[in-house]
């Protein structure tokens, strides 16, 4: 359709993973969950669309995979369950928080949440939204799981009324849950097309490392101290 177009090409990096997308892989959340976790084994959930999923690119380069890496780099023992899915909207995610918590077999020590772009990529109402993202946080504060949430921006061509509704969503609720917020973590891929896969949407591989270098710092200072 002309306005998922014109969107495209308006603000390529905030546009990520729609339902019209070729199906991808999906990340086997029950299998990685079934894993024995080791004693001092930090898990992490990370539920997100395709940014978490590792659209386009072969398994075991996703954003989560390699943010487990560069923890563990860091001696932090992190074991990183990828509940991304692609094409999810925060409905969607809203939709199967409870059943990921579930299928993960162990209370996470934090989570990791970027949901959103799709959403605005069919121009839901950011009050939508907004609810959405609201019910996910609530039900991670009611299992006291701590969350660093990943901010997306609105499209220019969607309008400031849009922007003004959508933009401050994520730095509110963080302040409302008292998670840890990640101002525009898709910045580092702005103005570097090389960064890109050939959808000029989703991140190439160093588009992967550059994500993860924004970001590591403030995850790595989100996971709960053992006493």
């Amino acid at each position: 359709m002309k306005w998922k177009l014109a969107a495209a090409l308006a603000t390529p990096l905030l546009l990520i993973g729609c339902k019209d997308a070729p199906p991808e892989p999906q990340p086997a959340v029950t299998a990685a969950a079934a894993e024995a976790p080791a004693a001092d084994e930090v898990t992490i959930l990370a539920l997100g669309d395709s940014l978490f999923a590792g659209y386009g690119l072969a398994p075991g380069q996703s954003y989560p995979a390699h943010l487990e890496t560069a923890l563990k780099a860091r001696g932090i023992p992190a074991r990183i369950v990828n509940a991304g899915v692609s094409g999810d909207t925060t409905a969607d995610g809203l939709a199967r928080v409870d059943f990921v918590l579930s299928a993960i077999g162990r209370k996470p020590a934090l989570a990791i949440i970027s949901l959103g772009g799709n959403d605005m990529l069919r121009a839901v109402p950011p009050a939508e939204t907004r609810k959405n993202l609201t019910a996910i946080l609530a039900k991670l504060k009611a299992a006291k799981v701590p969350v660093v949430l990943l901010q997306l921006l609105a499209a220019p061509n969607l309008g400031k009324d849009y922007a003004d509704g959508f933009n401050p969503i994520y730095p509110q609720l963080a302040k409302q849950y008292e998670a840890v917020l990640v101002p525009f973590w898709l910045a580092p891929l702005q103005g570097h097309p090389e960064l890109l896969q050939g959808d000029h949407i989703h991140p190439t591989l160093p588009g992967i490392d550059e994500l993860v270098a924004e970001t590591v710092d403030q995850v790595a200072g989100a996971v709960p101290k053992k006493p």
